[in-house]
């Protein structure tokens, strides 16, 4: 979502700023900006609703528009519709500060609210706007200059953001501040580029900065200072872009993996946004008529790794809204069973790539015995997507990090979407009932969003316990199968020894493994099952545990028996995996940094795996 450039140099700012945005047009947007200025003459500013191209004609490709610095934006509205008056970039009444910016700004009301009784007046609805005038705001209280006043801003501001920011009294110069948002700065032959992700400047240059968190930097021709938010002037060294897809993909964050989990907001969206059209889910081209459905005797959800926990979660779903019985097979035990399959049943095979061959060939058998066979895939043209008499695409984009997670999430979707369907179609859900699901499955992106806001609370504890040896996940229900999955993110990156065990087997074995200091991470997201949850935690806790509890909003109880707690927003308890499997994918992640390791690249695994 949204795009930022900026460009102070010796040549016509506003080509370059245009290519630059059209660089990172993938990355979605209603609106488009820029705002360039000619040495000290006043700054011209022009924006409009709608594509890239429409400010490509306005600006005759930015020949009309006279001046060799500015910064440019294309907005994906999240604070006021789309519109001119909301687009970036923003500007104070005078155009002292004019600014553009990537994130959200939580406490925006309350910073306007400050602002309005200090005298500013506001046009826009956006959070953008704020952050502008509260630059402005402590630039005019007190005087010291762009850093100063921008460091006193970040201070205040809660959020996420990347800012791009202006200052009539210092033309040629851009300054940039961030947090979360990412941002990245090159240089080359006397010209300074600043850009939210690495496409929009690979044109011009290959070497780069990378501005931290909490940092400020100042570009002039040629020349960059950094700040940190004390500003006290720090270093930084540039850093040679290579040449190739996976260096201009990162857009900014540290690790692929990194990146694919804040994707996962956009992706479910899309995901959901493929079938769902007009209050109705639509799988007519997935050729499974509503005959076929009603005919369903059995289903088979076939997978490996991480699909086949999605499958454990999707067994759940199907089985709470229909009454087809649902088993879960490892693909690479599946094609070596001699078990009877009913033609009236439906087997479907989960893969990202579309490649894994055990589940290819747990397709293949499927189809010699003549039973109906669906894909759940996320690449195009891929074998199982090909062989599968249906596909259901899920709208991941590209994963490069070994380690699947918003591939994961969006497999998900495609189960809860498939079992609300199948409920619909044989009658065994009510309308309202349907209606309901999905409207609450339409508020999952912005509730795995909400969680990536606090994901700091789970790199704290990621810290503490990156020296651990083993790690126990356990939970009942979808639980067992959120359990399932963080365990493997915890071994799969980080190379400790964990388990996933459904909370009521622990006194049957696994509770004699518990020893002082053993970390036990227990999921308690469905409400049926939460005090037995709850007691499986206490008997581990008694034998010197440490308990994370993983939980919803309002069970704070947990806390009563975890040392630490992490809270997921409120769902309908057959979407909850997609919530509780988010701080466990940022726990992996975290432990994998926090001991050094290549997070992206686990060793002995690959992305694809094609052999048995």
């Amino acid at each position: 979502m949204c795009g930022i450039v900026g460009f102070t140099g010796m040549r016509q700012a506003a080509p370059v700023l245009l290519d630059g945005l059209s660089k990172l047009e993938y990355r979605g947007y209603d609106s488009a900006g820029i705002a360039v200025r000619d040495g000290d003459r006043d700054t011209e500013i022009i924006k409009e609703k709608g594509k890239l191209a429409v400010l490509v004609n306005m600006t005759d490709g930015g020949k009309a528009v006279k001046g060799c610095c500015g910064i440019g934006h294309t907005r994906w509205a999240t604070h006021g519709e789309p519109s001119a008056l909301n687009a970036h970039p923003h500007a104070t009444d005078d155009e002292n500060v004019i600014a553009v910016h990537n994130g959200i700004i939580e406490n925006y009301q309350e910073l306007k609210e400050k602002l309005v009784k200090a005298g500013y007046t506001f046009r826009s609805q956006t959070d953008t706007e704020v952050a502008v005038k509260l630059i402005d705001y402590y630039y005019r209280k007190y005087g010291e200059g762009p850093v100063d006043s921008i460091a006193r801003a970040m201070i205040r501001i809660r959020g996420s953001y990347a800012l791009c920011v202006m200052f009539k009294e210092y033309p040629e110069e851009i300054y940039t501040a961030r947090k979360d948002s990412p941002m990245i700065i090159g240089i080359a032959d006397g010209e300074t580029y600043v850009a939210s992700d690495v496409p929009a400047i690979l044109k011009y240059t290959r070497n780069v900065y990378y501005i931290g968190n909490l940092e400020i930097a100042k570009l002039s021709k040629g020349e960059v200072k950094f700040y940190n938010i004390e500003r006290e002037e720090i270093t930084k060294e540039l850093t040679e872009i290579k040449w190739n897809a996976e260096a201009a993909e990162k857009g900014g964050y540290e690790h692929f993996m990194l990146k694919e989990i804040h994707e996962q907001p956009k992706v479910i969206r899309d995901t959901i946004n493929s079938v769902v059209k007009d209050g109705r889910i639509v799988l007519d081209e997935f050729g499974l008529t509503d005959e076929e459905v009603k005919a369903l005797s059995q289903i088979y959800i076939v997978a490996c790794g991480s699909a086949y926990h999605v499958g454990v979660a999707a067994q759940y779903v199907f089985e709470e809204l229909t009454s087809i019985p649902v088993r879960v097979e490892l693909a690479s035990e599946f094609r070596y069973r001699k078990m009877p399959l009913s033609k009236n049943s439906l087997v479907v095979i989960i893969s990202q790539s579309g490649e894994t061959a055990d589940s290819r060939a747990a397709l293949t058998l499927a189809k010699e015995r003549g039973i109906k066979t669906l894909g759940i895939v996320n690449v195009v043209g891929s074998n199982i997507a090909r062989e599968a008499d249906s596909v259901f695409y899920t709208l991941a984009g590209p994963e490069i990090s070994v380690a699947t997670t918003k591939a994961y999430s969006t497999q998900l979707i495609a189960a809860y979407l498939l079992a609300m369907q199948f409920a619909k179609v044989r009658e065994e859900i009510t309308e309202e009932r349907f209606a309901e699901l999905l409207e609450e499955l339409n508020t999952i992106p912005d509730k795995v969003a909400k969680i990536l806001e606090d994901k700091e609370r789970i790199q704290w504890f990621a810290s503490k316990f990156s020296n651990i040896r083993d790690a126990f996940f356990i939970g009942r229900g979808i639980d067992y199968a959120v359990s399932l999955e963080g365990s493997l993110k915890m071994k799969e990156i980080s190379y400790i020894h964990s388990e996933a065990y459904a909370a009521g087997e622990l006194k049957h074995g696994p509770i004699s493994l518990i020893e002082n200091g053993t970390l036990v991470i227990s999921v308690l997201t469905q409400q049926a099952l939460f005090e037995k949850t709850v007691s499986n935690m206490v008997e581990c806790k008694s034998r010197g545990a440490y308990i994370m509890g993983l939980t919803s909003y309002g069970n704070y109880s947990v806390e009563d028996t975890a040392d630490f707690t992490a809270y997921v927003p409120k769902t309908d308890p057959l979407f909850a995996a997609s919530l509780a499997v988010v701080p466990l994918q940022l726990l992996g992640y975290y432990i994998s940094v926090a001991k050094g390791l290549d997070v992206d690249k686990p060793r002995n695994l690959a992305k694809s795996v094609t052999v048995e």
